[in-house]
């Protein structure tokens, strides 16, 4: 990894360089500025840290998001903390991941508490816009990710078994089931590309470290479930949820919405109208999809809610990704060249596909499209976001302009 010691000319603002502070400022403007998801913010993290301050090469680079695509949880967001971690230990990490999400959380959850308090002055058309909106985000999703990761027949099939598991038995454990299943197909029956040998990455855990980590990941994901069980903590059973939610999925922002709203939605936390307003109002804020955690914690109807349901799931739902970052490091090199492990990620990745294709379905859907103009507006939102290409947050405000215009029509 380069550093402005190496060469100042290649860190144009040292002085931000010496401190997690400065860090966390530099974050902070992604944080503020980064819309179009995922795949937008890898990006703009390229462009900053790799094409702008000469932090990293490119294969360096390539090799963080390599890492951060094959564990679970929002990648982009991973990648943000490993640089955190290379620049200032585990200190920078905190700093990077708080600069780019604190936007987007506080966001959404000022959102969830005006929707709770003022949600009679919002026009039901408006809310039934962002409603439609969901439907067009999620399908582009789908349709980016089949592009991608479904490219034979084998792997399509793979998608279409699971969409069609999780649709016939509604539930969080039948889609973790369901993606490990596929990971076990993947692994006897698929074939995964060979790759030329890569440089090391520029970043070293020590295996203790990397193993203390895991450990702690692996001891919180057995027993939040038990200690939620055995102990009267309102709190722990929402602690749970999004701990796993962050800690279960593959391919980011948008698939962790089934997961969500299976774990929320039937116990009565959250009501599905809510949930599926929210989800639309995350796609007009920058930065992480994770985020809509903390409207969905602020929103709660027992529990924690209010600002401390809020920043209590958004912690919950990220912590994954630092257990993961840090543990993972000093074993990624020998797992990113096995032949085994990306055939059984092949399988995972087709999988996952087909859980976003469920939820498509049910519940996006079902609760927003009512009518055949819902599905002309939901329509347009699609091309607008695949083929115009237009901003996500310019599509959104102009989904709940037209929601509003066909409610005030009707």
């Amino acid at each position: 990894m380069q550093t402005s010691g190496d060469d100042p000319a290649a860190d144009p603002e040292s002085p931000e360089r010496e401190s997690p502070f400065g860090l966390f400022v530099i974050f902070l403007r992604l944080g503020l500025t980064s819309f179009g998801g995922p795949i937008a913010h890898l990006g703009y993290f390229r462009e900053e840290f790799v094409i702008r301050r000469r932090w990293l090469e490119e294969r360096a680079y390539a090799d963080l998001v390599a890492l951060c695509q094959f564990l679970p949880g929002p990648a982009s967001s991973q990648v943000g903390i490993a640089i955190g971690l290379a620049r200032h230990g585990y200190g920078g990490a905190l700093a990077a991941w708080s600069g780019f999400t604190l936007p987007s959380a506080l966001a959404m959850i000022l959102f969830a508490l005006g929707l709770a308090r003022h949600g009679e002055l919002v026009p039901a058309g408006a809310l039934h816009g962002l409603k439609i909106v969901a439907v067009a985000v999620v399908a582009q999703a789908v349709w980016g990710m089949a592009r991608t990761l479904c490219t034979d027949a084998p792997r399509v099939t793979v998608m279409a078994l699971a969409a069609c598991a999780v649709l016939a038995f509604p539930g969080a454990g039948v889609q973790i089931g369901a993606i490990a299943g596929a990971g076990l197909i993947g692994l006897a029956c698929l074939r995964a590309g060979t790759e030329a040998a890569r440089e090391p990455l520029p970043i070293t855990v020590g295996r203790r470290a990397g193993v203390g980590w895991l450990a702690l990941f692996f001891a919180l994901l057995i027993g939040l479930p038990l200690l939620a069980r055995l102990l009267p903590v309102p709190a722990l059973p929402v602690i749970d949820v999004f701990f796993r939610a962050g800690a279960l999925v593959f391919g980011g922002g948008h698939v962790v919405l089934p997961l969500l709203q299976a774990a929320v939605v039937p116990p009565g936390w959250v009501d599905g109208q809510t949930f599926l307003a929210g989800y639309g109002a995350a796609q007009a804020v920058p930065g992480p999809l994770f985020s809509f955690a903390a409207f969905l914690g602020a929103s709660m109807q027992s529990g924690p809610s209010g600002w401390l349901g809020g920043l209590l799931c958004l912690a919950a739902i990220f912590a994954p990704s630092f257990l993961l970052v840090a543990g993972a490091l000093p074993f990624w090199e020998r797992l990113r060249n096995n032949a085994h492990m990306r055939a059984a990620l092949a399988g995972i990745n087709a999988a996952v596909v087909g859980v976003l294709l469920a939820a498509l379905y049910d519940p996006v859907w079902v609760q927003a499209i009512a009518a055949p103009r819902d599905f002309a507006l939901a329509l347009v939102a699609f091309v607008a976001l695949v083929f115009w290409r237009l901003p996500p947050w310019l599509v959104v405000l102009s989904c709940t302009a037209g929601g509003w215009l066909l409610g005030s029509g009707a």
